[in-house]
């Protein structure tokens, strides 16, 4: 600044080279706020930034979590099942009322159907019903007298849904 001044001086007026002297303090000044308020900005990208890679691995770490321990509360509703169907073997061992065991078995088919409904897993029992290729597989068809032909007249295998969605489909045997 003082040879910029010094120059100023010797080439004329000095009320002019006082107002130019001026100026380049004030756009000093003005460069040095600049300076600090990109300082502050690259700062703030960087914790912008910062924050973003935290969430991207967070994000990341919840969908393997997710998909991990997805089947948690369905393996813990067929726990109890399990346990049930374990005590009706040992108890088949020593039964002396086949009725027990049925009322048993029925309990824990009816506990299966609970925790299956739970998780909007539904039975599809097509037992009477018009043949449907999307939901159904025939394993065969008979000839039966008074039934249509492509009514479902047994059901093998019931078939499942899972939300809407066809799981497996019932095995059936059709009328011809």
């Amino acid at each position: 600044l003082n040879t910029v001044s010094e120059a100023l001086e010797i080439e004329g007026d000095p009320e002019s080279s006082q107002g130019v002297i001026s100026d380049i303090e004030s756009l000093q000044n003005q460069l040095e706020k600049e300076k600090k308020d990109s300082q502050k900005n690259k700062d703030l990208a960087l914790r912008a930034q910062a924050e973003m890679d935290n969430l991207r691995k967070r994000t990341a770490r919840d969908v393997e979590n997710a998909h991990k321990y997805a089947l948690e509360r369905f393996v813990n509703e067929l726990l109890p099942i399990i346990d049930s169907l374990e005590l009706g073997m040992s108890a088949a061992e020593s039964v002396e009322d086949i009725d027990d065991l049925r009322e048993g078995m029925g309990l824990t088919i009816k506990m299966f159907d609970t925790a299956m409904n739970k998780f909007k897993v539904k039975a599809v029992d097509p037992q009477s019903e018009k043949f449907n290729p999307e939901q159904h597989e025939a394993v065969s068809m008979q000839e039966i007298d008074g039934t249509e032909s492509g009514i479902v007249v047994k059901v093998m295998q019931k078939g499942y849904e899972l939300n809407g969605r066809l799981v497996r489909p019932a095995m059936v045997i059709v009328a011809k």
